[in-house]
């Protein structure tokens, strides 16, 4: 194999009380395509942002051509011909496909006017190169989510891009749109283009990639050719780790069957069916856009269902907004405890009863008093650590600020309680006073269902897990029958022999 045209080296990158990256290596090779793989908070996103220019490394070495280089900031990267193809497209809808490809780019006259004529002539010659058959004054809102993709990958392309970056680039492309962008692959890495593909689909990654790189936990585990691994050696790469006394499991004698769900479906999730009973935590595993988020707002009626049917205690309900979820005992802690869980500018009283002022209401005002009460009583419970009630949620650690949430769910006295997340971000101490908290609402009989994108959190916490694949159900497992090899399968769409 030839010298690589990019090197990372010992790639370090913290975030306060995170360490994100730990000494990860990537070699990137003209001509052939390195699958970057590893699960959900792998760090996988915060290596491309290092290379793409958007992060700078704490410690390591870049080395490209052979030389060590200092990327500044995006600019720098794009002017050494790396360009990144994110997951969610990065492109505006109201203009035209050529205006997109060479936005801030134009060509210009003698004149330093925008050479139209050029513009559209380079930007057709580049979709030819693709095989896409589209003018380019048509305008980007009018595409397939694929044929966006080939826009952006033409961006790419006009950038002189030596390296290419593409992150998920089939999450949501039809099966026809996705055997395209393999042809267009296949072109690249015959134009000598060095390509990263990060992808959740294994089966993508034997088809499409001549090379590995696996990380955990933010650490460089392996790299090798895709002819010397097979599906089971690779999955073992990224999950090989064993469970350790972090997760508290306790047994607790289930009680009657709190939620039932049949066939829920709407345009994110299909045909979906569960139960979960009172004392019991239902695991729910996948990987990024598997559907588990969706569910959970489809519960809370923040998504509305398509078809199907809830059964609470045995009832049939309608829930059409988080308002009518919270009236049906339904409580929702958001993966997003900063954009949709909490209100950053105010104090921690308030973030705490904002879904329940009710509970406090006396001769048609809130009572300050029981409210106060109430806050300092969680507060002492979940050993929050703030120096009063009033103290601004923005002002607490991450950890302080997701028992703030889930206090917040708890305030609405749920029958079920859906944590998304639930220790995302949050240090290890926290995440143990976390567990322990989710054991003693455990106990109370409260059912919860536990959305986590780390393995050993759901095989460490769960009693039952459910496994989701391109919203749907793809296992279920008995904590006894469950383990990280069986979960992962499922999670990537493998089915069981």
């Amino acid at each position: 194999m030839n010298k690589p045209i990019f090197e990372m080296k010992g790639i370090v990158k913290e975030f306060p009380g995170v360490k994100a990256l730990d000494g990860v290596d990537l070699k990137i090779h003209q001509g052939r395509v390195m699958a970057l793989l590893g699960e959900n908070g792998a760090g996988k996103s915060t290596l491309m942002k290092i290379l793409s220019g958007v992060y700078q490394k704490d410690q390591g070495q870049l080395i490209y051509e052979g030389e060590e280089i200092h990327l500044k900031g995006p600019k720098d990267a794009q002017d050494l011909g790396i360009s990144i193809i994110h997951q969610e497209l990065n492109l505006i809808p109201h203009l035209t496909i050529g205006e997109n490809i060479f936005l801030g780019r134009e060509p210009v006259n003698k004149f330093k006017k925008i050479d139209w004529k050029k513009l559209y002539e380079d930007s057709e010659k580049l979709l030819k190169k693709l095989k896409v058959d589209k003018d380019p004054r048509q305008k980007v809102s009018q595409l397939s989510v694929g044929e966006q993709q080939m826009i952006e990958i033409a961006k790419a392309l006009s950038l002189h891009a030596k390296i290419i970056i593409m992150d998920e680039p089939t999450d949501a492309l039809t099966k026809k749109e996705t055997e395209s962008l393999f042809e267009v692959i296949d072109e690249l890495r015959k134009d000598e283009k060095g390509i990263v593909y990060i992808s959740h689909r294994l089966e993508e990654i034997f088809r499409m990639c001549d090379d590995v790189t696996v990380l955990r936990d933010g650490r460089f585990i392996g790299e090798d050719e895709v002819k010397n691994l097979d599906e089971n050696k690779l999955i073992e790469m990224m999950v090989g780790r064993k469970l350790t006394e972090q997760f508290p499991r306790i047994e607790v004698k289930k009680g009657e069957l709190a939620l039932e769900v049949k066939n829920l479906s709407n345009e994110y999730i299909k045909d979906i069916h569960f139960t979960l009973r009172k004392g019991e935590i239902l695991g729910i595993s996948g990987l990024m856009a598997s559907g588990r988020t969706e569910l959970a707002k489809t519960l809370y009626g923040v998504i509305q269902k398509i078809s199907g049917e809830i059964y609470i205690e045995g009832k049939k309900v309608e829930i059409k907004s988080p308002q009518q979820a919270l009236q049906k005992g339904i409580a929702y802690v958001s993966e997003d405890r900063k954009g949709e869980g909490l209100i950053l500018g105010l104090s921690v009283k308030e973030n705490m009863t904002i879904c329940s002022l009710e509970k406090f209401e006396e001769s048609l005002r809130i009572s300050s008093k029981k409210e106060k009460e109430a806050v300092k009583r969680y507060i002492g419970h979940m050993n929050i650590k703030t120096p009063s009630e009033n103290q601004k949620i923005k002002n607490l650690s991450g950890g302080n600020q997701q028992k703030v949430s889930i206090a917040k769910g708890l305030m609405t006295k749920p029958k079920i309680l859906i944590l998304d997340e639930p220790t995302r971000g949050v240090d290890v101490g926290a995440k143990k006073e976390i567990y322990d908290l989710i054991n003693e609402f455990k106990k109370e009989g409260m059912s919860i269902i536990m959305i986590s994108s780390e393995m050993p959190e759901v095989l460490g916490m769960s009693d039952r897990i459910l496994v989701m694949y391109q919203g749907r159900i793809s296992g279920e497992f008995s904590i006894e029958d469950a383990s990280q090899e069986k979960i992962m399968k499922c999670a990537v769409g493998i089915k069981e022999a």
